[in-house]
């Protein structure tokens, strides 16, 4: 199932026309902005002649006005042009690296998904600087990271993995795809996160009432009319102060109102402008596998389309924000009660779309991780997709290698475990890589129940439960000794072994840190219970009287 495509040398290619373009652009550029400049100078110049010859008509005043408006516009698409095709060479850059193993120091590091606790999330390096999630996660959402890390976290069922398998298939080969998600213009920011959107859409709306509406317009439309009169027709001022003083105490009495409103809508806006882009993404595309088009179903709607709900909500919270914060435009909504019907409008967008939102962020969330699964697929045209085995307890794997590790430096190994053979006991010396086998099996059995190629020539595996027992710290502030940090993780793999999924056990160096005959009763005890439960896995250790264990 290896791919017959070179990623390598279409990115180069890519490369090399987006260099191109933003070469033209930049000349481009160069030249309108002089022609600006040009044009500027002749109507300044036309100007003055106008003042010194009179037979010169001032309305050929407006042929440079109307040259230089031209030309800023065109100006404009030139320059968002250049900012994308210099993005663009950015991508392939960084891409690139990539593939030369030189990727830590860009893309998310995933820091936010570190979990202690978690089964194998730390001993497996699934998140943090040079992580998998750092080398897969190509998402712009913090709803796509979500869904990635989850999926890394949470072995999928074998109808699910399958069905992500063929999304990924089919995702794979749209690199115009995942070219236009990664060049979206938007803002991106670890702060952004638009899960607010959805706990904020839940919770009940609260319309402003029709009265209170009502009179605001009245008091909107008194207060402008005095104003204008007082300004143009001679009008008394006291009568442009009465209003504005109904209409301030007006305001004051729903003041808390509004700003509560706004508050909560103002964090639920947090992103909704990349949001709104990936869902237009997502909208306009067609897919034929079955999952894809599920996904798609879901922001499949009557009337506005999903990405421009989403843009209004954006709109009307900014203009709520700027009719409360902004220096120079508040005054002015202030006077005409903006910020009323701004408010009313947003809780009835909430009334009326908020049931949708749910749908639509988990549509965004997995179209993104998928994206990132099939970018991996793409860049590793040698990984295979695994095969899933629905019953038993298996994982066999032909010339498996650490996908963390660079190609050139990753020695790949042959390894089987099933109910014949449920432990592997791997001795040797410090740094003879007891440690990075155990790594590269835990992270091929991740990729593969995500849904995931794998980093092997062949894979075979059923669903399982992943846990490890590998860095184990003390803590002071906790309490805890070394060795009772190593019991209190040994415990907790131990436990894993009665849930639903069988366990793959992975133990490095198995109670280091006590005298070697307590080590060897311990070890013999935690495996002989672990065998017991149905478990398979791998055990490490450089104590060769540990090894005879196997034989007992």
């Amino acid at each position: 199932m290896t791919g017959p495509w070179n990623p390598r040398s279409e990115y180069e290619r890519r490369l090399g026309e987006r260099r191109e373009t933003v070469a033209h652009s930049s000349a481009l550029d160069g030249r309108l902005a002089a022609a600006r400049g040009v044009v500027f100078l002749a109507g300044l110049g036309l100007r003055g002649a106008a003042q010194q010859f009179p037979r010169i008509a001032a309305a050929w005043l407006l042929v440079p006005l109307g040259a230089f408006f031209a030309l800023v516009v065109v100006h404009t698409q030139v320059a968002d042009r250049l900012a994308r095709n210099r993005r663009a060479v950015e991508l392939y850059e960084t891409a690139l690296k990539r593939l030369d193993d030189n990727w830590m120091n860009s893309g998310a590091s995933g820091d936010r998904y570190a979990d202690a606790a978690h089964p194998y999330s730390g001993d497996l390096d699934l998140f943090g600087r040079g992580s998998l999630f750092q080398l897969m996660s190509t998402a712009r959402t913090r709803l796509g990271e979500d869904v990635l890390a989850r999926w890394l976290q949470q072995p999928a069922d074998v109808e699910t993995i399958r069905t992500r398998q063929n999304s990924v298939g089919e995702l794979r080969s749209m690199l115009d795809l995942r070219e236009d998600l990664a060049l979206l213009d938007a803002e991106v920011h670890d702060d952004f996160d638009q899960n607010r959107l959805l706990e904020w859409s839940q919770q009940a709306p609260q319309p402003i009432g029709r009265g209170v509406r009502i009179l605001a317009v009245i008091l909107a439309v008194a207060t402008g009319a005095s104003l204008i009169g007082f300004l143009f027709l001679g009008g008394p001022l006291s009568v442009f102060a009465v209003a504005l003083i109904c209409e301030l105490g007006f305001l004051s009495i729903h003041g808390r109102h509004i700003k509560d409103l706004a508050k909560t809508a103002d964090e639920a806006a947090s992103g909704l402008a990349i949001l709104s882009q990936v869902l237009e993404l997502l909208e306009r595309e067609q897919f034929e596998t079955a999952g894809l088009s599920e996904i798609r179903a879901r922001v499949e709607t009557e009337g506005r389309p999903p990405s421009a709900q989403v843009a209004r909500l954006h709109g009307l919270v900014h203009s709520l924000n700027n009719s409360l914060k902004n220096q120079f435009f508040a005054p002015l909504a202030l006077l005409m009660c903006l910020p009323i019907h701004l408010v009313h409008a947003i809780e009835k967008w909430r009334a009326h779309v908020g049931p949708s939102i749910p749908g639509w962020l988990q549509a965004v969330g997995e179209f993104e991780a998928l994206l990132s699964i099939a970018g991996y697929a793409y860049e590793h045209p040698s990984h295979p997709f695994p095969e899933i085995v629905p019953e038993g307890r298996l994982m066999e794997g032909v010339q498996m290698g650490h996908p963390l590790i660079a190609q050139k430096q990753c020695i790949a190994n042959d390894l089987s475990l099933d109910d014949e053979l449920r432990l592997v006991m791997v001795s040797g010396s410090n740094m003879s890589g007891k440690s990075t086998l155990l790594r590269t099996i835990g992270l091929n059995v991740v990729l593969s129940l995500a849904g995931a190629p794998v980093c092997a020539r062949s894979f075979r595996v059923s669903p399982l439960q992943v846990g490890t027992a590998m860095r184990v710290n003390d803590s002071l502030q906790d309490g805890k000794s070394f060795f009772y940090a190593a019991l209190a993780r040994l415990k907790s793999v131990v436990g894993l072994a009665e849930g639903e999924l069988p366990l793959l056990y992975l133990l490095d160096e198995i109670l280091q840190g006590t005298n070697s005959h307590d080590r060897r009763v311990g070890a013999e005890g935690v495996i002989r219970r672990l065998v017991a439960d149905g478990a398979i896995g791998l055990v490490t250790t450089h104590d060769l009287a540990l090894t005879e264990i196997v034989d007992s």
